[in-house]
């Protein structure tokens, strides 16, 4: 950050000194307002666009690029570096395209450590526009070819980073299977604890979490904070508190989980990890709203300081999760229509891959329009949602989505539709019946055809059938 905003400081003065104005230091290929968020340390230029400015401002481009890169005579590297500025600034559009230029040239010149280096980037790059299944693609195609012995460190990070995509796309089953598989390798090799290994450990916390296996989550939690003590980086140990703090505050400890999350934001205060910062906040803010003592004022005070600096750093899904924050503040609040207007806002940052936020999204939604009178269209939103979860086999969320659209059923007087999803809700958590016979049977059978008939709703009917049944009519 202060590389890139010393950059722009000295553009700025460059132009002034020219006399000319944001405008035309722009031309025709740029646009003023570029000029102005690279002048304020929010954008770096890539090589290319840096040369167009240089020749405007009457100096040599490397007049501009030492303000980047004093100490680096390698043209690869100094892009890699322009790349990486531009990904932590928020503009994965020029990291990716300038990751990709030096990930070809230096495979061309046989620099393979640069060419790895890039390809990361290319990875963190796609993720960070939101482009999740291209960016699992080559983070597996980079684990499949990582090392072991020293080379699994950066491995960690790479499974990381996987683990990550796997998860926003609602693959909960293989995000934890890879986090367990990498984290027993790590412990074998006694490559562990490390910052990294803290981190991974840290990952498969909030999945299990995510899967609703709170006893396994709290006690990974505790060994988390153990290893993170025990190693010197201080951000290792926040990143312990904050999932440790969501499972306390899915434990329904919120008391626990807000100490825990206040020590995390303590400890990311310190940094520079302004994304990180800003997601952590998002996190502090649910509790907040959702404690014995809720306090709607803070949470979305936090969630515009969140806002704010995710609109320079975060990527899409992050200013999505942001979204639905505000708009669950905004429902509490009573306020239906601007409730409506951040979720569908955060839908749309979402896009079509992120499996449980957008069930997550959905359920608030649908809590607005229930609020506005539109109960068809929360019905329908709350079924969806619990479809979504149980594809992402975060079945107590699924269940807890199911209970409320058999409450809402139940307002509306649909009682015999509010019956089914209350069983639905039931069979995620894992509840079956041992006085009733099994499905499969007359009894059953006759049972599901009636409840079917009774709904009249095809969607209905599938969300109790089969799991291939149901994986389809998602897809």
């Amino acid at each position: 950050m202060a590389e890139s905003q010393a950059l722009g400081s000295r553009i700025r003065r460059l132009r002034r000194e020219a006399g000319l104005s944001q405008m035309d230091l722009a031309g025709t290929e740029l646009s003023p307002s570029y000029i102005s968020l690279l002048e304020a340390g929010k954008r770096t230029p890539s090589p290319e666009v840096l040369e167009q400015i240089a020749a405007r401002l009457g100096c040599p481009p490397e007049h501009l690029l030492e303000m980047v890169a004093t100490d680096r005579a390698d043209t690869l590297q100094t892009d890699l570096r322009y790349a990486e500025i531009s990904l932590r600034n928020g503009d994965p559009k020029t990291a990716l395209d300038t990751f990709t230029a030096v990930r070809d040239a230096a495979a061309a010149q046989g620099k393979d450590a640069v060419r790895l280096s890039a390809e990361y980037g290319v990875a963190q790059a796609l993720e960070h526009d939101g482009r999740l299944e291209e960016a699992a693609e080559r983070y597996q195609a980079l684990l499949d070819h990582a090392g072991y012995g020293q080379s699994l460190v950066p491995r960690l990070a790479v499974a990381v980073a996987l683990c990550r995509c796997h998860r926003e796309m609602g693959d909960l089953a293989h995000a934890v299977d890879l986090a367990t598989t990498t984290l027993e390798e790590a412990r074998r090799l006694r490559i562990t604890p490390t910052v990294l290994g803290v981190e991974l450990l840290a990952t498969l916390v909030g999945l299990h979490c995510e899967r609703g296996d709170l006893h396994r989550a709290a006690a990974l939690a505790r060994n988390a904070i153990e290893e993170a003590e025990g190693v010197s980086d201080r951000k290792a140990l926040g990143a312990a508190y904050w999932n440790a703090g969501v499972v306390a505050h899915r434990s329904g400890e919120s008391a626990d989980a807000l100490l825990l999350l206040e020590r995390a934001l303590a400890i990311y205060s310190e940094g520079d990890d302004a994304r990180a910062l800003s997601r952590l906040r998002n996190a502090y803010a649910s509790v907040l709203m959702q404690s014995e003592t809720a306090d709607i004022a803070e949470a979305k005070a936090q969630l515009t300081r969140s806002a704010e600096a995710l609109a320079d750093h975060g990527s899409t899904v992050d200013m999505a999760y942001c979204e639905t924050s505000l708009a669950r503040a905004c429902l509490l609040e009573s306020d239906a229509p601007q409730a409506e207007r951040h979720a569908r806002r955060a839908l749309e940052l979402l896009g079509s891959g992120h499996r449980l936020e957008t069930a997550r999204t959905l359920l608030v939604l649908a809590g607005a329009q229930l609020q506005l009178g539109e109960a068809a269209a929360a019905e329908a939103g709350c079924e969806r949602a619990a479809l979504l979860l149980e594809a992402s086999e975060a079945d107590r969320q699924a269940a807890s989505a199911w209970n409320d659209l058999g409450e809402l059923l139940e307002r509306s007087g649909r009682t015999e539709r509010a019956v089914w999803a209350y069983r639905q809700s039931l069979r995620c958590l894992g509840q079956r019946s041992s006085l009733l016979p099994a499905a499969g049977t007359s009894a059953g059978a006759s049972a599901s055809t009636s409840a079917g008939t009774s709904t009249g709703a095809s969607t209905g009917a599938s969300a109790g059938g089969d799991p291939g049944q149901q994986g389809s009519a998602r897809a």
